[in-house]
């Protein structure tokens, strides 16, 4: 309310009033790839928030609704709300995102999965969806495609020591099963 008070005073006083405009996903992406990032949990936090903003009032709700039943473990409710965003929007990864993310913790690795492909057709760039893909991918036993999901998220985000922490995890394993 204050900041609101603030710009109607200065344009009564006739002060120019500069919008400031958030960066693009794409943008926080590029920023995220640069090696000597410093703050790159802020640049991540940033993209997740752009990634849930789909520009549709209806759709940000669901995601919230989603988001807010599944924190609290309804997964009935949090799948109600999640599918009838990706029903109302299915252009919107983070709204297939968030279902992944759901159908993962009910242990649905297949439907998550399909899920995630979503996700990366729309946002080929989702490092998120990529992790979850490889984690889901290694506890299956499919070392090999889950390493090259961790790469991928990796060649994304170079950042996340749990993603380099897994890349490291496969390599060892893989190394130990050739010898």
């Amino acid at each position: 309310m204050r900041l609101l008070n603030l710009v109607v005073a200065a344009v009564l006083c006739g002060f120019p009033v500069v919008a400031v405009a958030q960066p693009t996903s794409d943008e926080l992406l590029d920023r995220l790839a640069q090696p000597d990032l410093r703050n790159w949990d802020v640049v991540e936090q940033q993209l997740y928030q752009a990634w849930s903003r789909s520009g549709s009032a209806s759709a940000d709700y669901l995601l919230r609704q989603g988001r807010d039943a599944l924190e609290a473990s309804d997964y009935e409710a949090a799948y109600d709300h999640l599918t009838a965003l990706t029903d109302h929007a299915p252009d919107f990864a983070e709204g297939w995102n968030a279902r992944a993310t759901l159908l993962f913790q009910m242990g649905a690795y297949g439907p998550s999965i399909a899920d995630i492909q979503r996700v990366l057709a729309l946002e080929p760039r989702h490092f998120g969806a990529l992790t979850g893909l490889g984690i889901m991918l290694e506890e299956m036993g499919q070392m090999e495609t889950a390493l090259e999901a961790f790469r991928a998220a990796h060649a994304i985000h170079p950042h996340r020591p749990d993603i380099e922490e897994a890349i490291g995890r496969i390599e060892r394993e893989l190394e130990g099963s050739t010898l």
